[in-house]
């Protein structure tokens, strides 16, 4: 034995004994020493950015990982944690931009780099079930599933409004748009209109929402997925309209139908189809449509900024009171949510009461939670005796989004009645005019998983000028992404590429070019985990190892990934199991944000004022 403890070398010598005793090695089935199958315990850490260097957040992540897989493991548990590189996307390719070399080359290095740092911290990593997304062994299986997709009507193509960077030629994420301009060229940004694909996870959305009561998870977690998937009961309805010698209804969804009887005029987007008929005629309209096309495509942002509009000319007819009602163009009203526009009710809408003021529009009450003073009684109850019967501008919001111990007013035939009554009979009434009925509606959308990027899994998608579009047959996949590839700022290289480009059509043998749009990198993150349990099958997504692992007994990651990636994770899985892939429906169990740890802080201080 050394009399010396020397740490450098004690921690080589047993990194050595298990290296060479595979002891961080997991495998299925193992038993105790009286033969019995131990339980299993799967805990894994979100997978990190290959960014090149380790920081203090991943060294935090991974010892909360390491002790429980320890603890777990004296308990008794056969227990797994493995790790890999989320290492598409485009971090990478925008470093590759300004290094001018391929993000391969890159990504790969850096990966390199940060096991090397991984490694000494002696943490207990299963290296042998690695992951590395960017690699073909991998995204092949993304490719697999997104043709089982396509086949089962999940997966589907259709055109896109998005930002759209002119001199980059790309598009642009939300929070890339700053003041209207591109974040890296300062470009103003143009809406556009582009052909994507996306899967349908709206079609699980009642599942999804109802699944969450059945997970361990931080409450706050389960309430930030509720809220995004936004389940909402209303009425769908239309106001009536002719042009062009035809009948129309310009159709909006509200959840509250008690407040019908108060539009004082409708806005629609400037991409719905009404203001770009409208906007034939009228140069003006013509000017704020494009104007819009400019700005936002973000719910968010939406609700924060200026209110902006122009009228139309254009009237509708209100389907219960026959009133014609004013039709504007107006920037807070999204093509892509809901029907592309809004019944404006400024008396009990925020935004819309800002919208109102801002241009003089009518603001009528309906809603009361007071006696309220008709036009006929006024004098019976005048307003210096009887202030509260009045509506009040300065305080519209006692009446905003209240639907407790409220009643409907100024209405005709509905009036007296509380949210819930007046609801179903102003439905009723739509439906039996045949202009409307009750619907659910959700704010969850479908997941576009379309990127105009060079540095992601390519899609397997093949365009002929005779056939149309036509997916990879299996037996040619992958499509292997060239790596050689220096992006340069002006677009995606893809598209670029000859070697890449050119094809031939499975169907009909003439040549054809392949789609250069990469997926979504949440594809990546949305089943890796599973991939651990059965990393060298080179036959199948996954196999019976991980019918033996999942679902995860302990997933432990980043609060910032509360929605997206966990919600897309759930999604993907629900899918796998419908295809009779995997036997659970949800990936999970449990789940450990690393924003819940406390603790105290403890200092000392010194004459020289240190800590």
């Amino acid at each position: 034995m050394n009399p010396k403890y020397d740490p450098l070398a004690v921690e080589a010598d047993a990194q050595r004994h298990w290296r060479a005793t595979q002891a961080y090695r997991a495998v299925e089935h193992a038993t105790n020493p009286s033969g019995e199958p131990k339980p299993k315990f799967y805990v894994c850490s979100m997978l990190p950015y290959p960014s090149g260097k380790l920081h203090m957040g991943h060294v935090r992540n991974y010892t909360l990982n390491d002790v429980l897989y320890r603890m777990q493991r004296m308990r008794g548990y056969n227990v797994m944690t493995p790790m890999g590189w989320d290492a598409f996307g485009l971090p990478s390719e925008n470093a590759a931009i300004e290094k001018r070399v391929p993000p391969a080359e890159w990504t790969y290095a850096n990966i390199a780099d940060m096991k090397s740092q991984m490694e000494p911290l002696g943490l207990a990593f299963d290296w042998s079930r690695e992951v590395t997304t960017c690699k073909p062994d991998f995204y092949v299986w993304n490719q697999w599933m997104f043709l089982k997709m396509l086949e089962a009507g999940i997966a589907y193509r259709k055109t896109q409004i998005v930002n759209w960077d002119p001199v980059d030629q790309t598009v642009l994420a939300n929070e890339q748009v700053i003041d209207g301009r591109g974040w890296r060229s300062e470009a103003i940004v143009e809406k556009r209109e582009i052909p994507g694909y996306y899967l349908a996870i709206t079609k699980y959305a009642d599942e999804l929402l109802a699944d969450l009561e059945q997970l361990d998870w931080p409450p706050h977690v389960r309430a930030m997925q509720e809220a995004w998937i936004g389940k909402s009961v209303g009425v769908n309805f239309g106001f009536p309209y002719s042009i062009d010698g035809e009948q129309k209804l310009l159709r909006v969804f509200t959840t509250r139908a008690d407040t019908i009887m108060g539009v004082t005029f409708v806005a629609i987007a400037a991409e719905h189809p009404l203001a770009l008929r409208l906007a034939r005629d009228e140069p003006t309209l013509a000017a704020f449509v494009e104007e819009c096309k400019r700005g936002t495509t973000s719910e968010i942002d939406v609700a924060t900024m200026e209110k902006k509009g122009v009228p139309t000319g254009f009237f509708v007819t209100h389907p219960l009171s026959g009133e014609k009602v004013p039709v504007w163009i107006g920037n807070y009203v999204l093509m892509g949510y809901g029907e592309g526009a809004v019944m404006g009710v400024p008396g009990h809408d925020e935004r819309d009461f800002e919208f109102a003021k801002k241009y003089g529009l009518p603001i009528r009450q309906v809603i009361s939670d007071t006696l309220v003073c008709t036009q006929e009684r006024r004098a019976e109850f005048p307003r210096s005796e009887y202030p509260d019967m009045y509506f009040d501008e300065a305080k519209w919001k006692s009446w905003y989004e209240r639907k407790e111990n409220i009643t409907v007013v100024n209405s005709g035939k509905y009036d007296g009645r509380g949210h819930v009554a007046a609801v179903d009979a102003i439905a009723t009434d739509l439906k039996t005019l045949g202009v409307g009925d009750k619907q659910v509606q959700w704010r969850l959308r479908d997941w576009g998983i379309s990127r105009q990027r060079y540095w992601g899994t390519p899609i397997p998608i093949i365009h002929c000028a005779e056939c149309g579009v036509v997916p990879v047959p299996e037996k040619d996949l992958p499509v292997v992404l060239p790596e050689h590839l220096v992006p340069d700022g002006t677009g995606n290289p893809l598209a670029k590429d000859e070697p890449f480009l050119k094809c031939t059509c499975p169907r009909c043998g003439k040549p054809a070019r392949r789609e250069t749009d990469t997926m979504d990198t949440f594809v990546d993150s949305s089943w890796y985990y599973m991939r651990y349990c059965s990393p060298d099958n080179t036959h199948a997504m996954v196999d019976e190892r991980n019918d033996y692992w999942m679902p995860m007994d302990q997933y432990i990651g980043g609060i910032e990934h509360a929605v997206l990636h966990l919600l897309y994770a759930r999604f993907w899985t629900k899918v796998m199991r419908d295809m009779g892939l995997v036997k659970f429906g949800e990936p999970f169990k449990r789940l450990f944000t690393q924003g819940m740890l406390t603790a105290e802080c403890y200092y000392r201080e010194d004459d020289a004022g240190g800590r």
